[in-house]
C-alpha cells in the first residue's frame, strides 16, 4: 500500500531528479525521493544507536570490542551538506 503526499522542492533538486531519471539511474521521480527519505530514516536509526553504544560506554557498561569500533567510526562520521 501506498499514500499519495504532494510536497514543494526546490527547482535545483527537481532539475537533479529530472536528470537521473532521463539517463536512466531510476524510474521515476518517487522512486528517487522514496529512496532518500528510507536512507534518511535508517541514517537516523543508526545515529540513535550509536548514541546510545556511546552512553552505554560512558555508563561503564562493558563493551563489545566491535560495536564499540564501530560506534566510534559513526560518531565521527560527517555527511556533506549539499545546498
Amino acid at each position: 500500500m501506498s499514500t499519495q503526499i504532494s510536497v514543494r522542492l526546490n527547482d535545483r533538486v527537481v532539475a537533479e531528479l529530472d536528470a537521473l531519471v532521463a539517463s536512466g539511474a531510476a524510474k521515476s521521480r518517487a522512486e528517487l525521493v522514496e529512496s532518500a527519505l528510507e536512507r534518511e530514516l535508517r541514517r537516523r536509526l543508526y545515529e540513535r544507536e550509536v548514541e546510545m553504544l556511546m552512553a552505554q560506554k560512558a555508563s561503564g557498561v562493558p563493551e563489545d570490542d566491535d560495536l564499540a569500533g564501530l560506534a566510534e567510526w559513526a560518531r565521527t562520521r560527517t555527511y556533506p551538506d549539499l545546498d
